[in-house]
């Protein structure tokens, strides 16, 4: 989000999923959408998803930075921790999210509850959401520049799962 803005750009939170994702894209006529899961949306491309065109914007980065792809991640992965998508079977699944929103929400910057709840504080934020489609919840965590502290909360909200 950080690189949207500096760009020019706005940000804009959308609940997971292809149709909700191309909705919110057509209602902001936004240029771009992403998944976690690696889905990548272009307005140019009729809203649709595609794994092509990323791939050919990342060969022409690695041709523009004339550096290697792994040097890239590194890179990206060093200046944003994450936890990558975790996945817990629940019983009640909303009285979780509550449970944890109840926790985190007092000392929060920013509360988002455009898909579960997003929760952003200075150094690290995190999305803990039901899944549409499994019986499950799925839960990222990320912090800037801090693989400790992402990894320190990861396993704080995973406790409080439990």
């Amino acid at each position: 989000m950080d690189i949207v803005t500096r760009s020019g750009g706005q940000p804009v939170m959308s609940k997971t999923g292809h149709a909700f994702i191309k909705e919110r894209m057509r209602q902001e006529d936004a240029i771009y959408g992403g998944e976690m899961s690696a889905h990548h949306y272009f307005r140019d491309f009729a809203y649709c998803d595609s794994g092509m065109i990323p791939w050919l914007l990342v060969a022409e980065l690695l041709c523009l930075k004339n550096s290697s792809l792994k040097s890239l991640v590194a890179d990206r992965q060093a200046a944003f921790p994450a936890s990558g998508e975790i996945n817990r079977k629940l019983g009640n699944a909303a009285e979780a999210i509550a449970r944890i929103r109840a926790q985190y929400e007092p000392a929060a910057a920013h509360i988002d509850t455009t898909d579960g709840i997003s929760i952003e504080y200075p150094e690290w934020r995190f999305n803990l959401r039901t899944s549409n489609t499994e019986p499950v919840v799925r839960l990222n965590v990320e912090s800037r520049a801090d693989t400790a502290l992402m990894n320190a909360k990861t396993e704080e909200i995973l406790a409080l799962l439990k």
